[in-house]
């Protein structure tokens, strides 16, 4: 996949390519949010076709890591544009109403959790380049990523208890995880805005830089990844992903299995060779 041209300054709806950039270029994927009019928020369509570019970003040989971003200098994400074009449905049958059960719950899993699930799935390590608010579903989207770069001038919102509903995305799973069930009730209870500064405190955030060097610490960040061997990435995501949901005997026996299969790639068989060579390894990523 080659990166989508920008939008054009006619005055005809942008395609979704337009909004959902992808660029592939030195072993890093770099996707952008490209709607900075409308805060980078998602409509369905953008919604669908980031977890289609993450997912081919997963499987992607070429590719050693992802980079997440928005376009401007505002807004990461803010979430779902609930006013934007959404998915065609089935035609409804005469009499039935406007929503019938499940149907709510039937596109939270199609749509956001499927997103989120993506980035946490991906075998790439993803990194979020967080340059201004990061709020509602565009907030769980931080949380799911691998690695966390945000501009000091940046912020984190969990608004949804202000809209009266609860949090979706996945972040009452992924919040509690990375700061503790009583820091996430505060988040999400208060729904203040939360600074990049107090996101860095929390763990939300691996890094706090000025808003101007933000791409030079992704790119830095970038560089030692796509030198590191990606299959022992991926397992070591994989087990530390699972290792909230997993008792000692089966982390334990996951880490047996990671192991196992990683002896076959080429990347390990490099690694140990170069150790016994007095040598730096030649990662390929496989």
């Amino acid at each position: 996949m080659t990166e989508a041209k920008s939008a054009d300054s006619s005055h005809e709806t942008p395609s979704v390519d337009d909004q959902i950039l992808y660029e592939s270029t030195g072993g890093v994927a770099r996707i952008t949010i490209n709607a900075p009019q409308q805060g980078n928020s998602l409509n369905a369509a953008m919604r669908d076709r980031l977890t289609e570019r993450i997912e081919w970003a997963s499987a992607d040989l070429n590719v050693r890591a992802v980079v997440l971003s928005g376009a401007g200098e505002r807004h990461f994400c803010t979430g779902a544009n609930l006013g934007g074009p959404q998915l065609p449905a089935p035609e409804r049958p005469e009499g039935a109403p406007r929503m019938t059960v499940g149907e709510t719950g039937r596109m939270i899993k199609r749509g956001w959790q499927r997103l989120v699930a993506s980035i946490l799935d991906c075998e790439k390590p993803v990194i979020a380049a967080v340059n201004g608010t990061a709020a509602g579903g565009g907030a769980q989207l931080v949380l799911a990523c691998d690695l966390v770069i945000m501009a000091d001038s940046a912020k984190l919102v969990e608004v949804f208890v202000k809209r009266g509903i609860i949090p979706d995305a996945g972040g009452a799973y992924l919040l509690p995880r990375i700061v503790g069930p009583q820091i996430a009730k505060e988040l999400m209870f208060l729904a203040d805005d939360v600074s990049a500064q107090r996101c860095g405190e929390l763990g939300i955030a691996n890094r706090v830089v000025p808003a101007d060097e933000l791409g030079d610490a992704v790119t830095e960040l970038t560089g030692r990844l796509v030198e590191a061997p990606t299959k022992a990435l991926a397992l070591t995501k994989w087990l530390i992903n699972r290792s909230f949901e997993s008792d000692r005997n089966t982390a334990f026996d996951e880490e047996a299995i990671a192991q196992d299969l990683l002896t076959n790639s080429a990347d390990f068989k490099d690694g140990i060779a170069a150790f016994g060579e007095r040598r730096a390894p030649e990662f390929r990523g496989w």
